[in-house]
């Protein structure tokens, strides 16, 4: 006999079924006594147990800790099973929680009923207790089969906690159907709550900031149909555990000599945290969605830094300007001199360039050279050459090269358009510098900067230094390399090349490749291939792609048979869909 002990959704049961599977080819059979319930089927047929049975009692307290006496009654037969060498060999698993287990081997106090002498009598020496979680051996074991391609271990291997893997496993699903089953205000909790976790707030989120965030996560009805005490009750909705003491979310106390507010998030008050399961699952389902108002509202109130700042980048990038500007203006009054840059860059897309300038500078002279490089860009704009020249210098002896390769992307693009594919003028850029501001960028590591030499030295003539460069910065893993040295592999007729190079790139997540090899596969004709790239590339999530489809279909239609075709030019050739 053995009994696993061990917390829920440990890995008890799974054990134990694992390590009878090889009994099943010597003939034995397994019993588990189930109806009409545990105890009184295990009493009513235990006797007839013969050789080579298996007697299965998963979550043993059903039947050691039967009431009305059944459960000594059990131990009692069971005892009786084990020592009876007419009916062997028979093997009793079963599977323990350790309050169960403490429970019935404790001792009793003087003059307090015994109420297991026989169970006590019975786990004596059987039990075997399981860790919570797994070791480096059993990790590094998981981690191998992981890597031999089972996509289920590596998912829960890089979002379990504290070496919890079985747990993982085990309430992961329960995690999502209760989300999915939630009540309106329960599933607004944690809407509230993926989408802090997926645009940057960190591990703890206070109850203030997710109460004030998720009322617009409700509908009209929903929110007018709220009862006074609703957020207690959708909180103690989304704090129940399921297996192996997961919750949707979790209260935290924060340790003494770790205060809350310096683990990644909110002001004072409770904290809590979102299981990692669903804040990936919020990751999948919620990339392409905007939160509501009340949710950057919430931030502005409640979040500090650095989550001002994490929630300002996403404002920002889902055109919510007005909250952008409010959350960096937070940011900047708390002493952040990026808050001061990005709003820098506000203030001159609407044309202030004065306040733009003046921002910028207030950032530059606290020590941010990402605000010097937008100085220069700023004095390169306004005919400045030699400002900005010495900005980006100033920048670069600070360590950031980005302005160099910055006011030299811009020199080059003012030089193209008056250029028109004159090599002579191409010539003239290098004359001024602009390659010498790339290449000071690219000895420094700068990567963008070894793109733009590329197209710098393409224009210039000089195609074996081109595509030398490209690759240096392809090797170094930048993919617009790629997206270059498949341009250039096209203009020499090397099709087959640009396509490999264009397809390295769309698996490196560049979505800029996927729309140039849907142009690579239009040119050559092949209408089919280039839809099917965009509509892959759509399904991706490029929004880009959806304007390029529907390019393609605005010069096409269905033939008599229903499938597509697209429309011909005066020639008969094919439209061109972009």
């Amino acid at each position: 006999m053995a009994v696993l002990v061990g917390s829920s959704s440990t890995g008890k049961t799974r054990a134990c079924w694992e390590a009878v599977q090889q009994l099943d080819e010597y003939g034995w059979r397994l019993w588990h006594p189930f109806d009409p319930t545990r105890a009184e089927a295990a009493l009513a047929d235990i006797e007839r147990v013969g050789p080579r049975t298996v007697v299965w009692l998963n979550e043993a307290q059903h039947y050691l800790g039967a009431g009305g006496g059944l459960g000594e009654r059990i131990a009692a037969a069971l005892h009786a099973l084990l020592t009876d060498p007419a009916r062997g060999p028979v093997l009793v698993l079963g599977t323990l929680w350790p309050e169960y287990a403490t429970a019935y081997t404790a001792l009793p106090r003087p003059g307090v009923e015994d109420r297991h002498p026989r169970v006590r009598e019975l786990l004596a020496g059987r039990q075997i207790a399981l860790p919570d979680s797994f070791d480096t051996a059993a990790i590094a074991d998981a981690k191998a089969l992981a890597a031999a391609g089972d996509r289920q271990l590596a998912h829960a291997l890089n979002h379990m906690g504290d070496r919890r893997l079985a747990q993982f496993l085990a309430g992961a699903p329960e995690l999502l159907r209760r989300y999915e089953t939630a009540s309106p205000p329960a599933r607004a909790l944690l809407n509230a709550a993926m989408d802090a976790r997926r645009l940057g707030v960190g591990l703890h989120l206070s109850l203030s900031f997710l109460e004030h965030a998720a009322t617009d996560y409700l509908t009209s009805d929903e929110y007018d149909t709220l009862d006074d005490n609703w957020l207690e009750e959708a909180l103690a909705e989304v704090t129940q555990a399921v297996h192996g003491h997961l919750a949707p979310l979790r209260r935290i106390r924060p340790r003494p000599t770790q205060p809350l507010t310096q683990q990644g998030s909110t002001a004072q008050g409770p904290g809590y945290r979102l299981a990692d399961y669903l804040e990936q699952h919020g990751r999948d389902i919620g990339k392409p969605m905007c939160p509501p108002a009340s949710f950057w509202e919430a931030a502005h109130h409640h979040l500090t830094q650095p989550d001002i700042s994490h929630i300002a980048y996403a404002a920002k990038a889902r055109h919510r300007t007005y909250w952008a500007y409010h959350l960096w203006h937070k940011a900047a009054d708390a002493g952040s001199t990026e808050a001061l840059a990005q709003l820098a860059g506000l203030r001159e897309g609407v044309g202030d360039r004065e306040g733009a300038e003046r921002l910028a500078r207030q950032a530059a002279d606290a020590g941010n050279t990402d605000a010097l490089a937008r100085l220069a860009d700023m004095r390169e704009i306004a005919g400045d050459r030699e400002g900005a020249d010495r900005l980006a210098q100033q920048a670069a002896d600070a360590g950031n090269t980005d302005a160099l390769a910055s006011i030299a992307e811009l020199r080059m693009m003012a030089g193209a358009r008056d250029m028109e594919g004159d090599r002579e003028g191409a010539e003239r850029l290098l004359r001024e510098g602009t390659e010498g501001h790339l290449r000071r960028a690219a000895d420094a590591g700068n990567t963008f900067a070894l793109v733009l030499l590329a197209v710098l030295l393409s224009e210039a003539g000089d195609r074996n230094g081109a595509e030398q460069v490209a690759h240096q910065a392809a090797d170094a893993g930048d993919t617009d390399a790629l997206l270059q040295l498949a341009r250039m592999r096209e203009e020499v007729g090397d099709r087959e090349g640009a396509e490999r190079l264009l397809r390295r790139a769309a698996d490196a997540d560049n979505e800029e490749a996927v729309g140039l090899l849907a142009a690579l596969w239009e040119k050559a004709g092949d209408w089919e291939g280039a839809e099917r790239i965009a509509l892959e590339a759509a399904d991706a999530g490029d929004t880009d792609a959806l304007e390029r489809l529907a390019d393609m279909r605005k010069v096409g239609g269905t033939d008599e048979d229903g499938l597509w075709t697209y429309g011909l030019d005066p020639d008969g050739t094919p439209s061109a869909p972009w």
